[in-house]
């Protein structure tokens, strides 16, 4: 027992080296200098009429970029000249304000010198309808004015919560996103992020996920594993996917 304990334990460690050896996850960084520039993922809202919707995930800041991602929801209206992000941001809470924040910016913007992907995007008309819905989802969402980095809730609960009210989203957030397993309203049987299956989960440090876009994922004291069939790819704690879709 403890052999197999040991080697879990080399495993995991060797798993956390991987965000800082490939350059993921980048310590020492000074908040006030790090770039928050676009990363030219989003279409100029000046120059694209449709309405857009875009999901993103970056890693976060510093040691907390080893263990998991930021992620937010971004959202233009049909004609609108800019861009309205919604997320959680936890120093919000220290200075009095709600977590949640929805404010034009820039819908790509590098999260303190990290790069964001693109989890998944709307256009026209199914964007245009969308659009309401999470509005919507955002005004609704059950911790306004909390923030817990883990289990949750956190950015990734907040964003996990508007893919559940929103399932047109398809939303297949990664498994360096945690928080997103954190139950609603503590809730133990809820749908997976994407809504394309459902999910269990025990205060968001024990689980398992069962959907079309996730696949089979273990959510172990906030680590996620897991196997998607859909689009072939292994999902790891701290390293995210994979196979196909690896970004």
């Amino acid at each position: 027992m403890m052999k197999i304990l040991l080697i879990t334990m080399l495993f995991l460690i060797g798993l956390s080296l991987i965000p800082m050896v490939s350059g993921q996850a980048q310590l020492g960084r000074d908040y006030r200098r790090a770039d928050r520039s676009s990363a030219g993922i989003a279409p100029p809202a000046e120059t694209t009429p449709q309405a857009v919707v875009q999901v993103y995930a970056a890693r976060a800041l510093n040691w907390r970029g080893v263990f998991g991602v930021h992620s937010w929801v971004a959202t233009k209206p049909e004609n609108a000249e800019e861009y309205t992000v919604h997320q959680v941001i936890g120093w919000r809470i220290y200075r009095n304000l709600p977590a949640v924040a929805s404010a034009p910016g820039v819908p790509d913007g590098r999260w303190f010198g990290n790069e964001p992907t693109l989890i998944s995007e709307l256009r026209g008309d199914a964007a245009a309808h969308a659009i309401p819905k999470i509005l919507a989802a955002v005004a609704s969402y059950p911790y306004p004015n909390e923030y817990t980095l883990w289990p949750g809730p956190n950015s990734n609960t907040f964003v996990a919560y508007i893919g559940k009210q929103v399932p047109e989203l398809r939303m297949d957030l990664p498994t360096t996103a945690i928080g997103k397993d954190y139950p609603i309203n503590g809730s133990i049987i809820d749908r997976a992020p994407s809504g394309t299956g459902y999910q269990l989960s025990m205060l968001g440090m024990l689980g398992v996920t069962l959907a079309r876009e996730e696949g089979i994922e273990l959510n172990l004291l906030g680590l996620n594993f897991g196997i998607d069939f859909y689009k072939p790819a292994l999902k790891l704690p701290f390293v995210g996917r994979i196979g196909v879709g690896d970004h």
